[in-house]
């Protein structure tokens, strides 16, 4: 039995017949740059993310980004943030110049460590970046505290998170000054392409924002600022806003695996080796990824793969020991928990169209493996 990390071709077959007349509408228009599909879009993003306003970019990356630029974000500035995420998180600081000040995470949600964070407030401190990681909220509250208390701005860095809630509802993106999506293929609301979205309830943010992400230009070809080509195109807004009529339902779907696979392996007395991943009361969970910490780890993916079930690990290298940023002179062992995350970690598939076999059958293959 095959069971892919992701099978995006599943999903493409039960929405073919409202994708395809939405796509030929756009290319019908000949409007393939912003426009009404993505101004409607925002909104409904907006909306869904409980904001006030949602402007599209080109992608989660750009939306990191051009969130910075909009708190003109200067050479030598420090943003502090995890040391553990996709690359763009960090990636995004040293772009402009500025330096990453990276916090080790809480080892049961992966997420930014907030005890860790005022020790490492500066003069220099302009910003904290709270990743929220897998599809679960970091702990804001405590985040947010600390950024009123020093006069920092918080961006949510959500790009895997969309719909994902803190305590009391709140949505990931409506927490901070600014919330950051991505939506790369691979997300649980993703495009056929690139593409992001920076969400905010500040009306001066949002305008800067719109200024910037098309070369800081208003009106055209007069330019207040310097920004930079991060627009949403027409067709990805298109091919997402349907995408996005179905979300709620695919979270639950993911919802449901994730509730089958911990059952299952903890019903198959295989959590003496493996650790499930941890809903925190109150949150909202939408498992953009289900992640698990093995023993043996490394054996256990090549166990898997040769048995045809797609895994992955996110992420096998912390940004301290990232050849780029030895500049910063963080050296290994500097961050613990991340780095233990790092070599223990593995994602199994947990895409809504996965079958009751296919489940069965990646739990059957684990316990096979330990035997």
């Amino acid at each position: 039995m095959q069971v892919p990390l992701l099978d995006l071709k599943a999903q493409y077959q039960t929405i073919k017949h409202e994708i395809i007349p939405a796509v030929t509408e756009v290319m019908e228009s000949q409007y393939f740059i912003l426009g009404p599909k993505v101004k409607a879009f925002e909104e409904r993003v907006a909306d869904y993310c409980r904001t006030k306003y949602a402007v599209g970019v080109s992608s989660g990356t750009d939306a990191l980004l051009i969130a910075l630029m909009a708190l003109d974000l200067q050479p030598g500035d420090e943003v502090i943030t995890t040391a553990y995420s996709f690359f763009a998180t960090a990636g995004s600081i040293a772009r402009l110049q500025a330096k990453p000040v990276f916090v080790d995470i809480d080892p049961v949600t992966f997420n930014i460590n907030p005890n860790q964070i005022e020790d490492k407030v500066t003069k220099k401190t302009r910003a904290v970046i709270a990743v929220h990681l897998y599809g679960q909220t970091a702990d804001m509250d405590p985040i947010l505290s600390i950024a009123q208390k020093h006069g920092l701005s918080v961006i949510e860095d959500a790009a895997q998170a969309i719909g994902s809630e803190y305590i009391k509802h709140r949505r990931a993106g409506s927490m901070g000054d600014m919330g950051c999506f991505s939506f790369f293929p691979s997300k649980n609301l993703g495009g056929f392409g690139d593409g992001g979205m920076v969400t905010t309830d500040d009306a001066g943010l949002y305008e800067k924002l719109t200024y910037l992400r098309n070369h800081g230009a208003h009106p055209k070809y007069y330019h207040k600022m310097i920004g930079g080509n991060f627009r949403l195109d027409a067709l990805q807004a298109a091919v997402l806003d349907i995408k996005l009529n179905h979300l709620d339902d695919w979270t639950a779907a993911r919802q449901e695996n994730a509730t089958y696979y911990t059952q299952g392996i903890v019903e198959s007395g295989l959590d003496k080796w493996v650790t499930t991943p941890s809903i925190e009361k109150g949150y909202r969970h939408i498992f953009n990824q289900y992640i698990i910490r093995a023993q043996q780890r490394d054996d256990l993916i090549t166990f898997l793969k040769q048995h045809q079930i797609g895994c992955e690990v996110y992420y096998p290298v912390t940004f301290n020991n990232q050849e780029c940023f030895r500049y910063l002179g963080y050296k290994k062992g500097d961050f613990p928990q991340a780095e233990k995350a790092a070599a223990e970690t593995l994602a199994l598939p947990i895409y809504p169209e996965l079958t009751v076999e296919q489940k069965n059958y990646v739990v059957e293959t684990i316990a096979a493996f330990y035997g």
